[in-house]
């Protein structure tokens, strides 16, 4: 199943709680950077989703997964068009109430972005280890393990595993003020963050979280950037907030 953004289409897929209702709310889970839909984290979000009677809609993003465009194009303007899309398409279905709305990573960063402008149409937003260091990062000048010079971007950088990347992924990524997209988002926010995260530090949620207006904070001892050592905790904070909301 796909949809198409600017002629690129994207995979999707839509997950119905088991009891099919006529008229249930929805969460777009979106992956983070070199991630993809299948991922174990993002699936579990989808199936805790589910149990609790809410449909899910995963999607692959631009250069991800299975949905076209090259990796090394990918920006973060494409993800946010993306993001804009699949809430678009998640609009038309005729059994929707609300929308939520969760990333992981890249993909949490795209959340609090598409939240704010987006705030009339999402009713909660779940960041999960929100790379909120990809901004920081570009404007200093050390992202993905490789320094470079901020005022004079390389035309490509190599990413940890190997993967090039444009610089126009820098350029776009220096212009995004996540701060912006905080300000204009009041709904309840929910974010979750491994205090051991290897990739990005836990200070830039335990910073931005303050800076809503109606969030709540959940640390995860001693986990990683994706959740490899307490996933169910992760998925019980998940449940708990979700559960809070529907009741």
């Amino acid at each position: 199943m796909h949809i198409t953004d600017d002629g690129i289409k994207l995979n999707i897929k839509l997950d119905m709680p088991k009891d099919n209702p006529s008229k249930c709310p929805i969460c777009v889970i979106i992956h983070g950077f070199t991630g993809h839909m299948e991922e174990r984290h993002i699936t579990a979000v989808q199936e805790a989703m589910n149990e609790l009677g809410l449909a899910t809609l995963r999607v692959d993003m631009y250069g991800h997964g299975s949905s076209e465009g090259e990796f090394k194009n990918h920006t973060l303007y494409k993800w946010l068009s993306n993001g804009m899309a699949v809430i678009d398409y998640v609009k038309t279905l005729d059994f929707v109430t609300d929308i939520y709305l969760c990333g992981h990573s890249q993909g949490g960063l795209t959340a609090m972005m598409l939240a704010g402008m987006e705030k009339e149409k999402i009713k909660a937003l779940l960041p999960l280890s929100p790379a909120l260091v990809i901004l920081d990062g570009a404007r200093k000048g050390d992202l993905l393990g490789q320094p470079f010079d901020p005022e004079n971007i390389p035309d490509k950088l190599v990413s940890w595993d190997g993967r090039e990347l444009n610089g126009n992924y820098i350029k776009a990524a220096q212009t995004l003020h996540v701060e912006d997209a905080v300000k204009k988002f009041d709904k309840p926010v929910l974010i979750v963050h491994g205090d051991k995260d290897e990739a990005v530090p836990v200070e830039y949620s335990i910073d931005i979280a303050k800076q809503y207006k109606n969030c709540r904070l959940e640390l995860i001892p001693g986990d990683t950037h994706c959740y490899d050592n307490d996933l169910p905790k992760v998925i019980e904070v998940v449940k708990d907030f979700m559960q809070g909301m529907l009741n």
